[in-house]
């Protein structure tokens, strides 16, 4: 199935539903299909042919979701652009794809304007939100191209997607997704829309990240009415939940952390939600816990994933959540809410080591994944694609982890962020979670520094909990208490905040570029 079916079958049995609610206007999945329709036939008029790669440069808004299915619709590859990337990056991603055709949101317009000249394939600039001197405006477009259904053999196979993955080192790589890579994953765990059961979908994860793109693809097939923020806020987001209803959402654990945190949390009703998501950063265990005392009756789902992968491959379910039976039987399950879950039905996962041989439980190694839904290759990008995919056809996620003797896989950190300290692996999520339990913690990120004699010593960088106080000794000795000797901290580095990325992850390059001197 490729994925235009998803809206078809929508607009098939529920037509006057609403598909999209978006501050202050609502589209219904007949109007969607409509204007989606409109915008193929434009983009048709303009010279997108099967194949071509047009790109999107906007926070979250319905656009996206036209764009993406009138896209699918041609057969052309729909590329979603960071909207946090600096001018080089962009540049790098336009002549990498070799887009001709840009959409572009108002607060980018002068940025895209000064990398004008720098990317020869755009022959097409559709300004978004207004009218522009120098572009072409998305509602005249629109309203100037009949909405005839647009008919293009389309392969399950085919590339339907090129997303950038987020680029932490050096340029970022496009990850080729295909229409099945979505349709596996949509027709084995979404059910088609129900026309007299309704329900609500927030949106607040960025839609040039797979999971955001994902949940997009569910919410279509399913008959799920999509309320999108444009970026997440908590205010908003709870206002949204209470106003609308919403049932169910999607995010990461930072979001989660800012909400149950927050002073309004408790003014708000949320009772309408019964299915929240979670992923794209491990969850810190005091969080997970917090929000399943605060959200009774909510089902929590652990989605784990990556771009390589067409997001999720791992989940902890709703009822490996529930902390219930005897202490032993308690005290499994609460180890267990660290974990990332178990493989989906349609994938395959191993811990292998080094030399690419399977390690048995309990030992860490490299994830590794495959099945249908895994990413064709890296775009124009053979050598790469190579090293991350073998000859077998195992995804190397680049992930540090172990599985235990049930069939859980536990996080142990990035391959890239390990730290060797005289020859010992160390995994900074290992120490960071003991480092948190200091009562005065509020987050903590570790890192490796250099060091003559060790190779590399371990340093944590800490936020303190707004009004507490701790000196870097009490904390070193907190963790020594708790770690063997060789992992603790050393060193310990004050801030106010960790860097993360938009979804969540820490930022560990820019820890190090700023705190990984000796």
């Amino acid at each position: 199935m490729n994925t235009t079916d998803f809206l078809n079958i929508s607009v098939a049995i529920c037509p006057e539903r609403s598909a999209i609610v978006f501050e202050g206007n609502r589209y219904t999945f007949g109007q969607l299909n409509e204007r989606t329709n409109q915008l193929a036939n434009a983009l048709k008029n303009l010279g997108v042919q099967k194949g071509d790669r047009v790109a999107m440069l906007q926070v979250n808004c319905n656009q996206h979701v036209e764009v993406y299915f009138a896209v699918a619709k041609l057969g052309a590859i729909y590329v979603p652009l960071n909207f946090r990337a600096k001018g080089d990056e962009l540049t790098y991603m336009l002549n990498s794809s070799e887009a001709n055709t840009l959409f572009v949101g108002g607060r980018y317009l002068d940025l895209v304007r000064s990398i004008k000249p720098n990317v020869p394939s755009v022959k097409n600039y559709i300004s978004v939100e207004s009218k522009q001197d120098d572009m072409l405006y998305y509602e005249d477009i629109i309203s100037s191209a009949a909405a005839d259904d647009v008919i293009t053999e389309i392969e399950d196979e085919d590339t339907t997607m090129l997303v950038y993955t987020a680029g932490t080192t050096g340029f970022p790589k496009g990850v080729m997704l295909s229409h099945s890579s979505f349709g596996v994953y949509v027709l084995e765990n979404v059910t088609p829309p129900d026309p007299e059961i309704e329900e609500k979908n927030i949106l607040t994860v960025p839609l040039y990240h797979v999971a955001g793109l994902q949940a997009v693809m569910a919410a279509i097939y399913g008959g799920r009415t999509l309320v999108m923020e444009r970026q997440f806020e908590p205010v908003e987001w709870m206002g949204l939940v209470a106003g609308e209803k919403v049932n169910r959402a999607m995010m990461v654990p930072t979001m989660l952390k800012q909400l149950i945190d927050h002073p309004e949390f408790s003014k708000n009703d949320l009772s309408s939600l019964r299915v929240i998501t979670y992923g794209a950063a491990p969850m810190p265990l005091e969080v997970i816990k917090k929000a399943l005392e605060v959200f009774p009756g909510v089902n929590f789902i652990n989605a784990f994933g990556q771009t390589e992968t067409a997001s999720t491959i791992t989940t902890l379910s709703p009822e490996d959540h529930i902390i219930t039976g005897s202490e032993e039987e308690k005290e499994k399950k609460l180890k267990r809410l660290s974990s990332i879950g178990r493989p989906m039905s349609d994938v395959e996962m191993k811990i292998f080591d080094e030399e690419g041989n399977e390690l048995p439980p309990g030992e860490v190694g490299e994830i590794v994944a495959r099945g249908p839904r895994v990413m064709a290759g890296y775009w124009k990008d053979e050598e790469k694609t190579k090293k991350t995919i073998d000859a077998n056809g195992w995804v190397h996620t680049g992930d540090v982890a172990y599985m235990d003797e049930d069939g859980y896989f536990y996080l142990a950190g990035r391959a890239t962020d390990m730290i060797i300290r005289a020859g010992e692996n160390i995994a900074p999520e290992e120490v960071e979670a003991v480092a948190r339990t200091h009562p005065a913690v509020d987050d903590v990120a570790v890192i490796g520094v250099p060091d003559l004699e060790w190779g590399e010593q371990v340093r944590a960088v800490v936020v303190l909990k707004a009004g507490e106080k701790a000196t870097a000794e009490e904390i070193i000795e907190h963790c020594r208490q708790r770690l063997a000797s060789y992992k603790r901290p050393t060193s310990v580095a004050f801030v106010d905040e960790l860097p993360r990325n938009p979804m969540g992850k820490v930022l560990k390059r820019v820890l190090r570029d700023q705190y990984g001197k000796p």
